[in-house]
Formats: C-alpha cells, structure tokens, sequence
C-alpha cells in the first residue's frame, strides 16, 4: 500500500523524503514497529512517540508522522500534521479500507445508560435478521467473537480493525459506545455515523486526566453530532441543548415530555418476590405497551432510545416488545434468582453518582429494606470513598463494606475511608473485608421483601490485588455461598 493513500483524506506536507513510497503496515506503538512501516507519533499521557524516532528508525520504519519539530535520521520520510491522533483515525480507516462505509454505525454517547442501550438495540436488530456487531465498556462482539475492553472507546486503529471484521464476518451494522475520552482524542474522526445518541449527562470525568471542566465535557459529547446523519435526544435532560447547539445532522428527541418526539406515558413498577420491572406505554412516533425485566426510570430511558433507533431500521411493534422483554446486560442490574423471599442483584454501580441512582431506583419499588454489599478501588481519589459511604448510608437501611479491587493499597484501609462517608449518616453498617465473606453474610440474613444489591463489580469477573488479577466471579461466589449454607 502507498503512503499516499494512507494520507488521502488528509492535509499534510512532506518534510523529509517522499509520501508516494510503499508502507508495509500502519503502527502506533513503537514497541510493534517492523520493517516498511510508517509510525505515528501520539502524544501521550505517560509518554510521547515523537521521541522514539531513532528508535523506530533503526526498527526499519520507512515514515514517521509527526505533528512537532523532530531530529530524523537521513532516509527516513517524516510527514507533518497538525493533529496525529486525527491522522491516525483518518489513517486507520484508510487502511482497513473505509470499513465503516459498508456498515450503518450507530454511535451511543452519554455519562449513563450507553452500555445497557448498546446491548438493546443489538437485541432488537438482530431479532428481526441483522448481522450487529457491538463495541462497548464489557466487549467487543464480532460475529460469534467476544473480546474484552480496555476502553469504552478503543484506539482508533483498533476500532477500524473491528469494523473490518465485522464486515468481513458478514456484519450488516454495529452498535457502539461512544465516550467523550473517545470524542476528544479524535478516536471516532472520521466515522460516517447513521445514528447518534446522546443518553444524559452529569459530573463525571472531570480531572485533570480527562476533561478540565464541565464545558469542556459538554463540548467534546457534542462533536458526535457533528459527524452523524440523524442525532436522537433525551430531551429531559437539562444539558441537552448545549450539547446539540452545533449539531450538524437531522434531531429527533424522547424522553417523558410532551414535546418528545417519543415519549414514555402511564410507567408502573413491577414488583414480584426475586423480580422487579418496569411496564409503560410509547406514545409519539410509535404506539405500544412494553414490559421490561430490567426496574427503574432510567430502564425506560434505555429502552425508549432503543425503540428510537430500531424504528429507523423499520422492525416491528412485536419484535421490539419482545427483544426488550428478554434483553439482559451482564452486571447492570443484574437479577440472581436465589431465593423467593428476598431479590438479590449483580450492578456495576461504582461512583457516588451511579450508586445514588441505584438506590433511589430501587426506593420506588418499597423494599422491606435496601441491603447494599460494597467496596472501592485502591490507588483512586478518597473522595470518591467518602462520597460513596455517606450516599449507602443515606440511602440503604444496611451497609456491608467489604473489599473491591484494592490494587496496591491495603483492604482495610480502604473501608476505613468509607466509613468516614458513612459515619455522617445514621446508616447502620458492618464491615467484612472478605468480599465472598460479605455476600455470604448478606444472603444468610437476607429477609422477605429485602434487595439485596452487590454494587462496583458488575460484569468484572477478577480482582486486582497488588498488580496481579486473580479470578472473582460474584455469580460463582453467590453458587459457592449457597452450597456452604445448604
């Protein structure tokens, strides 16, 4: 392949050498580099490419691109732009051929609710005979294919390499996450969206890893709708007409408003001994009755943009109603049948603001009691810690603190931080370090009409210890528990 059609939808200039030479393979990490390749130089958070050029080099790269000053070696071909990560998006497609011009995309941004609707709407589609591939926070799916995230967003490489085997496995469309991260390092540039959706937005990832403030959130959740056909809204949302005020596509909104475009009337909560759901009828664009097997607001929320996106594709009434009954995701609300007097749940609820959420979610439903087992990650912000205390504390009628994923901190002194959020409520609480100890302690003392929710791991099946990620699987620990109280 020649560099030149790497860089075809690209502004560029050559510095040293030639563009028309034949690259043998596109790399990113300088660790990977092999003869006839062309690097690209990404400015990172903990290191900057632009300083293995020697290396690359004497590797055998034939070109590096490059978007500051650099020393290169005489023969090596060093093209400048202005922004490498969006080369490398632009790069990346080329490579793969445009892979995501033969697919419909659809992309799902959002501080809530992306995993969940990701899931739906593949449920739906492929319920009707489409072939949907998906990338999110749990996995990417292609074909009969799962691999495990690292990022809600892969690297843009990586994502052109998905759509190209997705496509190559027969994949007619693909539903994704899309993180604002992903937006702001250009890791989705280029990507012909058919649909965009925007879910919610509140405060979160604001830091100095992420984003510097909430404008800036708002602004890069914006820029998918810059590169989409049709934006889809959740026009309750108070942020909603920030984020689409330099929408360049076609809006359509839902939500429970008047003024939606689809919109969720007459909501009940069903509340069944080991089950909880949600019932209400679309009105707007569609008319239908839907029950869900998923509880809470924001599982209407889910599914109504679910619908919203199916109804593009044409698939009937009968079709969305019954994918949306069946539709599970792995650690969001997760029901485990283990008894018939109390309802106990898997929930990847891991910040304040998602635990909060949680609860008061499942406050609608009148619970005898909220019993809510758990811990947080070692070598994060204490905030987080305290946060997450006083709002189990204000919010559960009892409290196990026990360990999450302590990494290279002590597990105790963890939940010693926690207890300082819990000790400004009147919660009461225990604490059991051992986390299968603590599910046990949860199950054995469960009563009629409890839930009992196991929050923070979700679809985790590990814990990280010291730098070494040992099996720990809550649904195993729950079957290993009741064999132990039988």
């Amino acid at each position: 392949m020649k560099l030149t059609q790497l860089l075809e939808r690209l502004e560029y200039e050559a510095l040293t050498g030639s563009s028309d030479i034949e690259i043998t393979a596109l790399i990113n990490d300088s660790r990977k580099v092999e003869r006839g390749s062309v690097f690209v130089c990404i400015t990172g958070a903990v290191s900057d490419g632009h300083a293995y050029v020697r290396e690359v080099y004497e590797k055998g790269a034939a070109a590096v691109i490059v978007e500051k000053d650099v020393e290169a070696p005489k023969g090596l071909t060093v093209i400048r732009v202005s922004d490498t990560r969006y080369a490398l998006a632009l790069m990346s497609a080329a490579y793969f051929d445009y892979p995501a011009e033969k697919l419909k995309v659809i992309g799902i941004t959002g501080t809530k609710g992306k995993t969940t609707t990701t899931y739906m709407v593949r449920s739906i589609l492929e319920g009707v005979g489409h072939k949907v591939g998906l990338i999110g926070t749990i996995e990417a799916i292609i074909g009969d294919e799962t691999i495990p995230a690292n990022n809600t967003t892969p690297e843009s490489y990586t994502i052109q390499q998905y759509f190209a085997r997705m496509v190559e496995a027969g994949c007619d469309s693909v539903v994704m996450e899309v993180s604002s991260q992903g937006l702001m390092l250009h890791r989705t540039a280029g990507i012909p969206f058919e649909i965009g959706i925007f879910t919610n937005l509140g405060e979160d990832h604001i830091g100095p890893n992420e984003h510097e403030d909430f404008e800036d959130y708002k602004r890069c959740k914006g820029l998918l709708f810059k590169q989409c056909k049709t934006g889809i809204a959740n026009v309750d949302d108070p942020w909603y007409k920030d984020v689409f005020k330099e929408a360049a596509c076609k809006t359509e909104t839902f939500g429970f408003k008047e003024n939606a475009d689809l919109r969720a009337v007459n909501v009940e909560h069903i509340s069944k001994p080991g089950y909880l759901g949600v019932k209400y009828h679309v009105a707007g664009l569609m008319d239908f009755d839907v029950e869900i097997d998923i509880p809470g607001e924001f599982s209407v929320y889910n599914s109504l943009t679910a619908i919203a996106v199916c109804r593009h594709f044409q698939v009937p009434e009968e079709n969305i109603k019954s994918a949306l009954k069946v539709a599970k995701v792995k650690g969001r609300i997760e029901m485990v049948r283990v008894s018939d007097d109390f309802t106990l749940m898997i929930d990847y609820a891991h910040n304040a603001m998602s635990l909060e959420s949680l609860l008061h979610t499942l406050r609608d439903y009148h619970p005898e009691r909220i019993v809510t087992v758990f811990g947080c990650g070692g070598n994060r912000s204490k905030t987080r810690r305290y946060e997450m205390g006083e709002v189990a504390g204000r919010l559960s009628d009892f409290t196990i603190i026990t360990s999450d994923n302590p990494r290279f901190e002590e597990p105790q002194a963890i939940i010693d931080d926690i207890i300082v959020g819990m000790e400004r409520t009147d919660g009461a609480y225990i604490s059991i370090c051992d986390r299968k100890a603590a599910i046990k302690y949860a199950i054995a003392n469960g009563k009629p009409g409890d839930v009992i929710i196991l929050a923070g791991k979700g679809h985790e099946t590990y814990q990280e210890i010291k730098g070494v990620k040992y099996d720990m699987d809550e649904r195993v620990l729950i079957q290993e528990v009741l064999e132990e109280l039988k």
